[in-house]
């Protein structure tokens, strides 16, 4: 079945919502506004039940189909949350909120859940129920661990989830996905090298924390090139690196870098951990200093279920006229928690010939619109049929 006709019909409305959003951008947990749209939009469409605050403000709510003998439920998911980015489009719509931008698309996956929802509350031709899940936090806060933690899975029945992110470089409308993972796991590493801090002109008197770090820095870019298999993902980028002085005289005591790792497996997550804290600790005993780790476990890998994801493509395959492999991403995304709880899947939809996400001149396409929305109600129709 190709793109429905009444996403053509609700398209100027539904791009209405979505610029409103892109205006009025909300950055992690602070999705307030988005989110009393989200239940006020959901209530008008004569949505069952719907609840608010889960995964502290993120929305749920309940269509129940014209049958319900399949006993199915199916969840919908779109993340609200923008990025604290300076928006650089100039468009007449963009961000009124300094320091904060919709540099992800999550403005255009809200307005296309909500218009898939009003579709799915007047026609309701599926046997079974879904359940769409509106998620803060998705940049970085976790929100879906959150609004998982809080049983949301349990507490709705939900039996299968989907997911979809637009996707510049792929044409628009177009559709991408992959059996098993996906995004990489992304975890982050602060660590403060101590030294013994002295005057420039006398580095034999201290022990000189730069020089160490420097030498820790080149030494983590081995984990990938030496120890990892070659066939295996993993990158491990330094991202920061600071010094305790800023004076041109002064040897600091202390150097802060920080960055992160992005993998595709256990293995080699634990792998990347283990060398790193073994690299730093040992390369500052060496030179006469101390290494403190701080290393943060973020979200998993995003592990794509076979069975849903062939199902996803096909119906990918009906709505955009194809679907094809999509690369991996070693880029996050927290849908991974939901899919650690029930089967699922996550596919990419064409943004067309735009900036990269997180960029400051991303802008979400309007037109994928209509590709969007009917694949998640084809989700929902050919999942449950009648």
């Amino acid at each position: 079945m190709p793109i429905k006709n009444r996403f053509a019909e609700l398209l100027p409305e539904i791009t209405a919502w979505r610029r409103d959003l892109h205006e009025n951008p909300e950055i992690l947990f602070e999705t307030h506004r988005t989110a009393g749209i989200v239940a006020d939009k959901l209530k008008e469409f004569g949505c069952d039940e719907i609840v608010t605050g889960i995964g502290r403000t993120g929305v749920v709510g309940v269509i129940k189909g014209r049958k319900s003998g399949s006993g199915k439920v199916i969840g919908l998911r779109a993340d609200m949350d923008a990025l604290p980015i300076h928006e650089e489009t100039g468009l007449d719509y963009a961000s009124k909120t300094p320091g904060a931008m919709h540099a992800c698309g999550h403005d255009g996956h809200t307005a296309m859940l909500l218009g898939a929802a009003k579709y799915l509350a007047e026609t309701r031709n599926f046997d079974g129920t879904v359940v769409v899940i509106f998620q803060p936090a998705e940049e970085g806060g976790g929100g879906g661990r959150e609004m998982c933690q809080d049983g949301m899975m349990d507490q709705f029945g939900i039996q299968e989830v989907y997911g979809m992110h637009n996707w510049p470089g792929v044409p628009a409308g177009q559709f991408a996905i992959r059996p098993g993972a996906f995004f990489a796991a992304t975890d982050l590493f602060e660590i403060v090298l101590e030294g013994k801090g002295a005057h420039a002109a006398k580095p034999h008197d201290g022990v000189d924390p730069t020089v160490m770090a420097s030498q820790v820095v080149l030494a983590l870019q081995t984990i990938a090139s030496r120890n990892a298999d070659p066939v295996d993902q993993l990158v491990v980028s330094v991202t920061s690196f600071e010094t305790s002085s800023k004076a041109f005289n002064v040897i600091p005591q202390s150097v802060t870098i920080r960055g992160t790792v992005r993998t595709m497996s256990t293995e080699m997550r634990t792998l990347a951990e283990e060398r790193i804290k073994a690299i730093c600790t040992l390369q500052c005993q060496a030179m006469g200093g101390q290494a403190h780790i701080d290393y943060r476990p973020g979200y998993p890998v995003m592990v794509n279920h076979d069975a849903q994801t062939a199902f996803a493509a096909e119906v990918a395959t009906s709505v955009g006229g194809g679907c094809d492999e999509a690369p991996l991403v070693m880029g996050g995304e927290d849908f991974a928690y939901m899919l650690e709880e029930r089967p699922g899947a996550y596919i990419l939809c064409g943004n067309g010939d735009s900036a990269m996400v997180h960029h400051p001149k991303y802008n979400f396409n309007d037109d994928i619109i209509p590709a969007g929305c009917s694949w998640w109600a084809e989700i929902a129709e050919q999942r449950m049929p009648l």
